[in-house]
């Protein structure tokens, strides 16, 4: 571990999950509303260069990176830019690092090996174990206890949740991610999910999906009431709240908040719900 760096950030309890890089101006609203970090959700190229303006936007907000793709961002660049965060905003970056799904890269061969000698790479740069989360999934839910502070899990699964949360697979839960509708959409809470691209063909979440009871007919276009409910908190801002506080009890470090609707609902929807989450602007 380079000397003096700090160990793993305190994300607190609830976070944010974006689709891309937010704006600084809304990287300072989001901290000012009491979220403890932003979880930068693409496969940003190596150089991480939108982390740097978040960071000067804010002053304890935490941002992370959900994630870095193997395949597409190499280690050692990814481990230069890295140290040169460190340097400018210390403790407060978060490298979350994963294989993706097989359907999006061409170049997909071997995920566990390509994971593991990704890591290698980031352990010989000097990326501490403490400021990494690895995206996992089945047979990775152990490297992350044994590698990196913890998993970033999605959410599909009552067995994987079991999984995490009892066996030795990980030894730090990690953040959670769940989407969130509020009622005040003019349609049907659940119709709003149907309309978006949440429900994933990727083979890793439909075998979730399955794992979750959810017949075939179930886990398509646009899917049925029940598979809705598995995967999006729904309904009023309490009712959406109470849903995502399960998840901390279930043993999550932090729940990642994706909210449906594109960038317009994202600022109303996460200050409607800062309330009843019991959230408040930081000291």
């Amino acid at each position: 571990m380079t000397e003096g760096m700090s160990l793993k950030p305190e994300l607190g309890r609830y976070g944010v999950w974006t689709g891309g890089s937010p704006t600084p101006e809304q990287a300072a609203e989001i901290e000012q509303l009491g979220y403890g970090a932003i979880w930068v959700g693409m496969s940003p190229a190596a150089e991480l260069s939108f982390v740097e303006p978040l960071l000067a936007a804010t002053t304890t907000l935490q941002v992370a990176t959900g994630i870095v793709n193997v395949w597409s961002a190499p280690a050692p660049q990814v481990a230069e830019s890295f140290h040169r965060i460190e340097a400018a905003h210390p403790g407060r970056f978060l490298l979350g690092v994963g294989v993706g799904h097989r359907e999006a890269t061409a170049e997909y061969s071997s995920p566990y090996q390509a994971l593991v000698d990704y890591l290698d790479t980031l352990d010989a740069a000097g990326v501490p174990t403490s400021r990494r989360v690895l995206a996992a999934l089945g047979p990775v839910l152990r490297l992350a206890a044994e590698r990196s502070a913890g998993a970033h899990l999605p959410d599909h699964s009552r067995a994987h949740r079991h999984r995490a949360r009892t066996g030795r697979a990980v030894g730090v839960p990690g953040p959670r991610t769940q989407g969130g509708a509020l009622h005040r959409c003019r349609r049907r809470p659940r119709d709003r999910p149907r309309g978006g691209r949440l429900l994933s063909a990727a083979v890793e979440l439909r075998q979730q999906l399955a794992q979750a009871g959810l017949h075939r007919s179930r886990r398509t276009c646009p899917g049925s009431d029940r598979l809705i409910d598995a995967v999006v908190a729904h309904g009023s801002a309490d009712d959406v709240a109470a849903r995502l506080g399960e998840h901390l009890d279930a043993g999550a470090d932090q729940v990642t908040i994706q909210v449906l609707g594109g960038w317009k609902a994202l600022l109303p929807t996460l200050t409607e719900l800062a309330g009843p989450l019991g959230l408040t602007p930081p000291d």
